[in-house]
This record gives structure tokens, sequence and C-alpha cells, in this order.
């Protein structure tokens, strides 16, 4: 199960959208810039997906019962389905009020100070942003990871604010200010379709990174060579955990004994392989024509 201490990561990501809600929102009150106004929107899509995270990784690290006999890992998919769900709606609002500037022009004030509050922000945002990735990459978490990028991508956007900003400071054009704010909302929906994009994949059962089946691969050839066989591996993701399933084909002249002792060094090395890992492995004769008849999902009466 996933590790209790991945929970204080979330409470740091809602510290974090917490604080640069309360420095962008202050950035925008003193200056009136509708692009300030857009990433503090997102910033609340920032808290809520971070509340979201932590109710998942909480429930995601409960242990499996007898109605989830495969664990709870794939509640952290509806995290960042919900986030990315946020993420499309906070792009309208932004949108709806820059079109709103943009045909009603104000000027923008205090610009030194408010840029520099968002900068501010800006920095924390990265600061967590690095961290969630290392340990959402570390502990295979979707959750964290969605998190991150989210952060990440907030990150880009408050330069591209700063710098429309900046420029309208300089050259008091006043139509840059909204038309770099819908540029930021067309970048968050690209964002929000990606976690969405991502969330559905795990929750159809996507497969194991690429790298990893690649490790799996290297394992089982190690294994060929020595005159065993394999077929139907079969890997699906749920959120933290991987879950493996492959026939390993040996001799039928093998005891049980001797079958099942080559079939847990098999699944030992394919865990340190991939180390987050759940193995089955289903023992065949690998003389018998029938052992072949399986190697599909389905498996069809003659």
């Amino acid at each position: 199960m996933l590790p209790p201490s991945l929970k204080r990561y979330a409470w740091l990501s809602i510290a974090a959208a917490v604080a640069t809600i309360l420095l962008k929102g202050w950035a925008w009150w003193i200056t009136g810039s509708v692009g300030l106004l857009s990433d503090a929107l997102e910033s609340f899509v920032n808290l809520a997906g971070a509340m979201m995270a932590l109710a998942m990784l909480t429930l995601a690290a409960r242990p499996a019962d007898d109605n989830h006999t495969h664990g709870h890992g794939k509640a952290e998919y509806f995290s960042s389905a919900f986030e990315g769900f946020l993420i499309l709606i906070a792009a309208i609002l932004i949108g709806y009020a820059a079109i709103d500037r943009l045909l009603n022009p104000q000027p923008i004030e205090a610009v030194g100070i408010g840029l520099a509050v968002s900068v501010v922000a800006s920095i924390i945002n990265l600061a967590t942003s690095r961290i969630l990735m290392g340990v959402g990459r570390k502990y295979k978490s979707i959750t964290l990871e969605a998190d991150a990028h989210h952060l990440l991508t907030d990150v880009w956007t408050s330069a591209g604010v700063i710098l429309g900003v900046g420029l309208v400071w300089l050259t008091g054009w006043l139509w840059l200010d909204p038309v770099i704010a819908l540029l930021v909302a067309v970048n968050i929906v690209w964002t929000g379709w990606q976690l969405l994009q991502r969330s559905a994949s795990g929750l159809m059962d996507v497969s194991i990174p690429v790298e990893d089946l690649k490790a799996i691969e290297g394992v089982l050839d190690r294994y060929r060579q020595q005159g065993l066989g394999f077929h139907a591996l079969r890997t699906r993701q749920a959120g933290s955990r991987a879950f493996i399933s492959l026939h390993v084909l040996v001799p039928g002249a093998w005891t049980v004994q001797q079958g099942h002792d080559w079939s847990e060094r098999i699944e030992a090395d394919i865990r340190q392989a991939v180390t987050y890992a759940h193995i089955i492995t289903h023992l065949e004769p690998i003389e018998d024509p029938v052992s072949l008849a399986d190697q599909e999902l389905d498996r069809w009466a003659d």
C-alpha cells in the first residue's frame, strides 16, 4: 500500500495553493490586471486539486479488503480526473474575464509591486512542484505527479502573465494584458485535457510504462536461454501499484516442486526489476500444444 507519508505532500500542496491564492489575489487587487486575475483563479484550481489529492491518497492507502481484493490504488485516477475537470472550468472563467477586459480595457496600476508578489508566488509553486514530482515518481503516485505537472504549468503560466503585464507597463498597450490571459486559458485547457486522458487510461487498465516492460523482457530472456518459455504476459497500472501476470512454460517431466521453485525465482527477479509490481504466474508444460491455446485474453471453447 502507499506509504502514509505521501499524505504530507498533499498537505504541502494545499499550503502552497493557499499561499499563492493570497499572494496572486493581492497582486491582482493592487494592479487590476486581468492576467494576474487569471493566474489567481488557477490557484483556486490548485487548491481544489490538492484537497482532492489528499482525499484520494488517503483512500488509496487503505489495504485490500473483501470487496476490493486488488486494493484501492485506482482512487488516484479520480483525483487527477477531478483536477483536469477543474482546470477546464477555470479556463472558461479566465476566457470570459479576458474577453470582457479586451472589450473594456482598463489601466494597470502598481505594476512593480504586483509583479514582485506574483514572482514570489511562482517561486513557491516551482519549489513545491519539484518536491511533488520527485516523490510522485519515486513512489509511482499519479496523484502527486499530476499535481506537480499542474503546478509546473502554473509556473510557466505565471511567467507569461508577468511578461504580459510588464509589456503593458512598458508599452502602454492595454490589449496585451487580456490577450496574454486568453493564451493562459488555452494553455491550461491543454493541461486539463492531458490529465483527463491520463486518468481515463488508468481507469481503462493501461499497461505499465514501456521501460518497465523492457525490464521484464530482459528478465524473461535470461530464462529463455535456460530452456523455459513464456506467453500471455499482461500488465496493468493501478495508481502506485502494477499488476503483472504471465504463463511460464516448463518441462512437463518436472515435479510440481521444481516448477514452483523456478516460478518463485522468476517472480523475484521481475519484482526486483519492477519494484512496485504484484506478480502472478501460471505453470504449463512446454511440450503440450494445449499450453499455447490460452495466449489471448479470452480462451474460446473448440
